[in-house]
């Protein structure tokens, strides 16, 4: 077989094998060429295939190299088996030099993948959540196609990346509204991968810009409990019942031994455990339907039991992820509210009907100075029969419904997880929420060096709910204005009840006695 290695002619005059013989042995597809020979068709071969290496990050494969042995006939002179010769070994020279190449190449893709692997996969937990295991790497073929395909001008046009809460934080523009954004590109997200990874609407603390998040699905996952969650809580409920009933009977309360001596007498602290009993299930049945009509799931609550109340309410861990600000804001703000709706109901009914024999308590009117709301509501429906000095005799239903009252009041402190912390979140943020809880906090401590149930509640707070709540897909967008009146409404019940009555109360007023 001949031809010019110089000039990579092909001598069309001398027999060999047809041009698309070497086509149709060839691995890959050359281009054709009108001039050019064997050699160079197999050189061509051998860049090609480096060149889809390139791009698709495999290994060439060296089978290329076949085509040279389907080409060659046998050589019609010895001068021409030298050169034969000569040429077999120039190419076995440059098939191992690109063998070389070759090595040099893949190698370098691989540490470019690791170091394009490594470089989106560190980072911490979202707040709130927590990462299970090893962190699922998040490849450069998948950021590729979530900048290029998912992500889109018309939804939130990306122009930065980098590591962040395990996952990939996306820099960019948000186009339209974030609500109609996020469906979008959820949309996209599963149609690509299915539910393998989730969005986060976030913004930016730093310069309140919005950003997109999107982790590994399986990377988070809540704690499995150490102890059965049924035990636990039957557990906080046995010893909240017998706290109710404790804080019903004020002759046990002053000597806490003699319980075990006069155990009939718990009986007389029913009707009152079963007021209170009422409002905080009133409470936990508000979360309940509001969590399940937005299609949030919730676990088994753990009431929290208390000395001075008999109870501070329950602490109910979220088990998914929360759509948005205004799902949060829902959820949040109808435990509160109808807590508050049933401690209404029982504290008018304890000025409206009058105590029965045996039934009704002594009060000094100056306790009512302690809350505002219980207060005006007392000088209104009272008027010129509440007089500073004057005992008054009411209804057993006032205490009672008094102090649920005061537990929504409790709950709905803007700070950490609780309800009221999660309701000023939805109202305002992250980032306004975050200061707000940490004034609130203060302020309770100071209380606490006054007040024991504030020390308390204060203590509960800080090692319990203290936070941060937990993200929500779309932290962007407001909720609706109706639900902002809502939250407002129930953060401002929860201020009344906690503030002091500080006018007196004179002869003088309205009186809408019954």
């Amino acid at each position: 077989m001949s031809w010019s290695t110089a000039a990579f002619h092909w001598d069309p005059f001398r027999p060999r094998l047809p041009l698309r013989s070497c086509y149709q042995a060839l691995p890959c597809t050359p281009y054709l060429f009108t001039t050019g020979s064997p050699l160079s068709c197999s050189c061509y071969c051998f860049a090609n295939k480096f060149r889809l290496q390139i791009m698709l990050g495999r290994k060439a494969s060296k089978s290329c190299v076949l085509c040279r042995a389907m080409l060659e006939t046998e050589p019609e002179s010895d001068d021409e088996k030298e050169k034969d010769k000569h040429s077999s070994k120039e190419l076995l020279d440059m098939n191992e030099s690109l063998t070389k190449i070759e090595g040099n190449l893949s190698s370098q893709d691989s540490i470019q993948e690791k170091e394009s692997q490594l470089e989106v996969a560190s980072g911490s937990p979202l707040p709130g959540l927590k990462s299970v295991g090893e962190p699922i790497r998040i490849s450069k073929v998948t950021i590729d196609i979530l900048k290029d395909q998912v992500f889109s001008f018309n939804t939130f046009f990306v122009t930065s990346q980098e590591p962040y809460e395990g996952g990939v934080l996306f820099r960019g523009n948000l186009r339209g509204k974030a609500a109609e954004s996020y469906d979008k590109i959820t949309n996209r997200m599963q149609d690509r991968f299915g539910d393998q990874y989730m969005l986060f609407l976030l913004t930016d603390p730093e310069d309140d810009k919005p950003v997109a998040v999107v982790v590994p699905k399986q990377t988070f996952q809540a704690d499995p409990p150490a102890v059965p969650q049924w035990f636990a809580a039957s557990a906080f409920g046995l010893v909240t019942i017998f706290t109710l009933l404790i804080r019903n009977v004020p002759a046990l309360q002053s000597n806490f031994l003699s319980i075990f001596d006069n155990l009939e007498l718990l009986k007389d602290g029913i009707p009152g455990s079963l007021a209170i009993a009422l409002i905080l299930g009133s409470h936990e049945v508000g979360h309940l339907l509001v969590a399940r009509d937005v299609g949030i799931k919730l676990g088994i609550p753990y009431f929290v039991p208390s000395w001075q109340l008999g109870s501070f309410g329950a602490i109910t861990r979220i088990l998914s992820i929360v759509n948005n600000r205004e799902a949060l804001l829902k959820l949040f703000a109808a435990g509160p509210l109808a807590g508050f709706l049933m401690g209404l109901a029982l504290l008018l009914l304890s000025l409206i009907l009058p105590p029965g024999d045996g039934v009704g308590i002594i009060i000094d009117p100056a306790v009512l100075h302690e809350s505002f709301l219980v207060g005006s509501i007392a000088k209104l429906l009272l008027g010129d029969a509440l007089k500073e000095g004057t005992p008054l005799s009411v209804n057993p239903l006032l205490f009672w419904g008094w102090a649920g009252l005061l537990i929504n009041a409790i709950n709905s402190i803007p700070a950490g997880e609780l309800d009221g912390g999660c309701i000023a979140f939805a109202l305002w943020g992250r980032k306004v929420s975050a200061r707000l809880s940490g004034i609130t906090l203060v302020l309770l401590g100071i209380s606490s060096l006054f007040s024991d149930v504030a020390f308390y509640w204060a203590v509960l707070t800080f090692f319990l709910q203290r936070g941060p709540v937990a993200p929500l897909h779309d932290e962007i967008t407001e909720p609706r204005g109706r639900y902002i009146g809502l939250g407002v409404t129930v953060l401002l019940l929860g201020l009344l009840v906690c503030l002091p009555y500080p006018f007196p109360f004179v002869d003088h007023g309205v009186n809408f006695q019954f």
